[in-house]
């Protein structure tokens, strides 16, 4: 290519990485060459000869989950303000496939990774932070200082849904999420329990679940409305929309009337909550910010500069007050 464009190498070498360093003649003469030649370039060596990839990694607990695919766009676009490419990957909640996407995007030599696990994995991002790759929790407050991290303050967000219940004035309510080891799931049962015993005469039952889906609302919703109806409760805090969509869905099958019956509250606010039959009063985290806040942080990691905001990243949730909790 050089000799058909009659410059050196290096100047071939500025085209490709740093063009503002060659003439308007020479990038002209080297394009006309590129173009006879059909030269395509070969970014493998390339960033293997930069020892970096110019892309980063996203690892998605389940991205069948609105919350998660509405983040996962949020990190594409912003990645790309940073001239950033972005692999997503679905761990389906498995630690172990979470295990095998770390070993392939730190053997991609990705320059850098958000991970949104609902198990302990701090210690493995210490381990790869170690050997070069930095990494931003995402979903979760990481525990140690030296982790940087995107979360909500869950503990707010299940304080405010459950009095909004109680203000209400409902006495009998079920939280139903799981499982229980799971932070954020615990996280908001704890502000729910707090806002239990603060109003005294109310009483809470604590209906545990394996996967948070639409199928896991209709099950718990059916063993409910199996139930005599003095003996139900008279309102649900679900852990997220999807469990509080397959309750109502049921709810609303077998007659009870909501919200005069059961009032219902979700959480994350997706989009299917709103346009719902009944619309969903639900805890709305900003998930549209978050993928923007976690790649902003970890470029701030990659780059080695000062985070632009603290390492530990808290958003504060809002309720959304809709027709499944309007006052009997």
């Amino acid at each position: 290519m050089a000799t058909l464009a009659e410059v050196s190498n290096g100047t071939v070498s500025h085209y490709l990485n740093h063009p503002d360093r060659v003439s308007p003649e020479k990038r002209d003469r080297i394009k006309k060459a590129i173009d006879q030649l059909g030269f395509v370039r070969n970014n493998a060596a390339w960033q293997l000869r930069l020892g970096r990839s110019g892309t980063i990694a996203y690892i998605a607990p389940d991205v069948s989950n609105p919350f998660f695919s509405t983040i996962a766009e949020g990190v594409e676009q912003r990645a790309a303000t940073h001239n950033l490419a972005v692999f997503i990957s679905n761990s389906n909640r498995s630690r172990a496939r979470e295990d095998a996407y770390l070993d392939m995007f730190e053997a991609q030599q990705v320059q850098g990774m958000l991970v949104a696990s609902h198990d302990p994995i701090e210690d493995r991002l210490t381990q790869i932070r170690a050997r070069g790759i930095p990494s931003v929790l995402v979903g979760q407050r990481a525990m140690s200082e030296a982790q940087p991290s995107v979360s909500v303050d869950d503990v707010a967000g299940g304080y405010m849904a459950m009095k909004h219940l109680i203000d209400l004035g409902r006495k009998r309510i079920a939280f139903v999420g799981g499982p229980l080891a799971i932070r954020q799931v615990a996280d908001r049962l704890e502000g729910a329990g707090t806002a239990v015993r603060e109003a005294g005469d109310v009483t809470l039952e604590v209906l545990n679940v394996t996967n948070r889906t639409i199928t896991d609302g209709r099950e718990v919703g059916r063993a409910l409305a199996a139930r005599p109806v003095n003996t139900r409760p008279d309102a649900i805090f679900a852990v997220n929309d999807l469990l509080a969509l397959g309750l109502l869905q049921v709810l609303v099958a077998s007659g009870a009337r909501v919200p005069d019956d059961i009032a219902l509250v979700g959480y994350d606010d997706i989009e299917y909550g709103e346009s719902s039959i009944i619309p969903l009063t639900s805890v709305r985290a900003p998930h549209e910010g978050f993928g923007f806040a976690a790649v902003d942080l970890l470029v701030s990691q990659m780059t080695d500069e000062p985070p632009a905001t603290p390492k530990q990243l808290v958003f504060q949730p809002e309720l959304v007050v809709r027709a499944s909790t309007s006052a009997r």
